[in-house]
């Protein structure tokens, strides 16, 4: 696995863990997040103020394929958490991104695509 393919791995892993601290070191100041479907969140503090209402317990992830080249990459798998009513339920998920360079990237853009399967 590449390096950003290593540094995608442990973002993902980092919102089923609900590590908000190395979620929000992870993207560049002007961070644009698109979640089709619903939103499009602008900049780190808004950012942060996402991540923090979303991600409030620790939930499962099978993580299936994660793509890099050059400054773009994508990241597909399945999420085990609960919806809205509290009940259990799978998501699955594919997030692509645009990384602000080479060596040592940061996310500047994630396009989220999210769909309930059970």
């Amino acid at each position: 696995m590449t390096e950003k393919g290593k540094f995608l791995k442990k973002f993902n892993e980092a919102f089923a863990k609900a590590d908000t601290q190395f979620i929000a070191e992870s993207v560049t100041q002007d961070i644009q997040w698109t979640m089709f479907g619903g939103k499009t969140v602008h900049g780190l503090e808004e950012f942060k103020k996402e991540i923090e209402s979303m991600v409030q317990s620790e939930c499962g992830l099978e993580l299936d394929k994660i793509i890099t080249h050059g400054n773009t990459a994508a990241v597909n798998g399945i999420i085990k958490a609960q919806d809205k009513n509290g009940n259990p339920a799978d998501y699955a998920f594919c997030d692509v991104y645009t990384l602000s360079g080479f060596k040592n990237p940061k996310i500047k853009e994630m396009k989220s695509y999210v769909i309930k399967i059970k």
